[in-house]
């Protein structure tokens, strides 16, 4: 079986965990049907498959947008064909310990709006919560319904170099990347139609549906049919291609702010029939943009009074404003804490160790062993503003500590950890390319699902550990064992 060409030519990275080679090139057995499957497939049968895939993603408008590339912004979201494969007893660890995370991270942004136990107990220190640009002092004592705050989430996962999981970071404010899921899957399905089955992959289909469900059951007002819109920031944000795709599979209006007023506390959309009172937002546009009132007064984006009705109850927005306080990188380290504090449980998904440059002997420590660290700004996104210690310049070192000195709170470093390596299918063959992992959550009133997947991204470049799309990175699909 291994004698195929494929996999003979194969070399798993030294001292990375590779996805489908375990110890001493043994196969895992859960890539097994795959491998024996592509092995059966000539160079030209899966280069066609290769060629279907992206004439599909082409053809459907499946894109993302690079902001700094100035070369047309619109770009096909890269996808390699090979799947990456969980079995199911991983994915109940990953589940579980996502579960607990976000139940400790959901009590936090409540506590950390009333009563604020856990600073007044010395456990996460006020200075970092007051000094984060997402803590919204507009939030203070403000209800949400079922005390959610956040609804939607994107968790994510890395494996170092012994297969262990490990968080990277907690995508709270508005995740993005889900409608790459449900797209891959759809994707695969025509490239593989027999193997899915086979294999006994489970399905993400129902994520727009659980969705939906949720956002429902937010509705203030208790009528058979409440309105539900899906805010977007418009046709130049990089992710509307999934503002459609979602609005689309939920059946709800796509909207942005220039078609919502607010009148006398309630929010209403405008329509051909007048206006339509408005009771649950998926909003896609970030806090600083939601209400000119409140928060930027430049802004075109958001809506001027929302606020003012959110604040009365007479609208819900998902996810709640003020919930990026909670994923703010300089948060990340006390998450295991808030675990410990609220649940009196031990995490189950560790933390990458994370010193933060705001602390004199940790910016020294941090700066004397560079090369092996990467830093980061603690609310950037995007894979903009890191510095690689192991493959940047004296130059670009000296100038990244310049940056981190003007405001050392702002950034955050780690150690490089080696991310997990899956097989990709490049020009003919199949090499070990780096890997993470962004499962999403929907948190209800009836509690926290997780549809059996994710978005695998792919750092395609070779030797990269770069995964973000908007820095050459793409995505394959995520096959969950039944």
């Amino acid at each position: 079986m291994l004698e195929s060409a494929y996999f003979d030519k194969y070399s798993p990275i030294k001292g990375v965990w590779d996805e489908m080679y375990g110890p001493e090139a043994q196969v895992r057995d859960h890539y097994r049907k795959v491998i024996e499957y592509i092995s059966g497939e000539s160079a030209d049968d899966l280069n066609k498959k290769e060629e279907l895939a992206k004439r599909l993603f082409m053809s459907q408008g499946i894109t993302f947008t690079v902001y700094n590339s100035g070369e047309g912004i619109e770009k096909i979201f890269p996808f390699d064909i090979i799947p990456r494969i969980i079995t199911a007893s991983e994915w109940a660890f990953v589940e579980k310990g996502i579960k607990q995370r976000l139940t400790a991270l959901n009590l936090f942004l409540k506590d950390v709006y009333h009563n604020q136990f856990i600073i007044n107990d010395g456990i996460v220190p006020i200075d970092i919560i007051y000094s984060c640009p997402h803590f919204l002092r507009e939030m203070h004592q403000l209800q949400v319904p079922y005390d959610i705050y956040v609804h939607i989430s994107g968790i994510d996962l890395i494996r170092d170099h012994d297969g262990t999981f490990y968080v990277l970071e907690d995508n709270l404010r508005t995740p993005s990347g889900v409608s790459y899921m449900l797209e891959n899957r759809e994707i695969t399905k025509r490239l593989f139609p027999d193997l899915l089955p086979q294999c006994g992959v489970r399905s993400v289909t129902e994520y727009p549906t659980i969705l939906y469900k949720n956002l429902l059951a937010l509705s203030p007002r208790q009528i058979h049919n409440p309105t539900i819109v899906l805010l977007s920031p418009g046709i130049y944000n990089s992710a509307y291609f999934e503002h459609t795709t979602l609005a689309r599979l939920m059946g709800v209006e796509l909207v942005e702010g220039r078609d919502l007023v607010v009148n006398n506390h309630k929010v209403y959309m405008k329509t051909t029939t007048g206006l339509q009172q408005v009771d649950v937002i998926y909003r896609r546009v970030d806090d600083e943009f939601l209400d000119p009132l409140v928060f930027n007064p430049a802004s075109m984006l958001g809506v001027a009074g929302i606020m003012g009705a959110y604040r009365k109850g007479n609208v819900a927005i998902v996810n709640a404003t003020g919930t990026g306080v909670a994923d703010d990188k300089a948060v990340y380290t006390y998450v295991p804490d808030m675990i410990r504090y609220y649940l009196n449980e031990e995490p189950i998904l560790k933390n990458v160790p994370t010193h933060q440059l705001g602390h004199t002997d940790e910016r020294e420590y941090v700066f004397k062993n560079i090369n092996n660290m990467v830093i980061k700004k603690t609310n950037g996104s995007g894979g903009y503003g890191m510095l690689m210690g192991h493959a940047a310049t004296e130059q670009e070192i000296d100038e990244y500590k310049i940056e981190v000195m003007k405001d050392p709170r702002n950034f955050i470093a780690q150690p490089t950890i080696s991310l997990s390596a899956a097989p990709c299918y490049m020009q003919g063959e199949l090499k070990p390319r780096r890997i993470d992992l962004r499962p999403y959550a929907l948190y209800g009133p009836d509690g926290i699902e997780i549809v059996p997947g994710g978005l695998t991204r792919v750092a395609l470049k070779e030797g990269s550990l770069v995964v973000n799309s908007s820095q050459g990175g793409g995505s394959k699909d995520t096959w969950v064992l039944a």
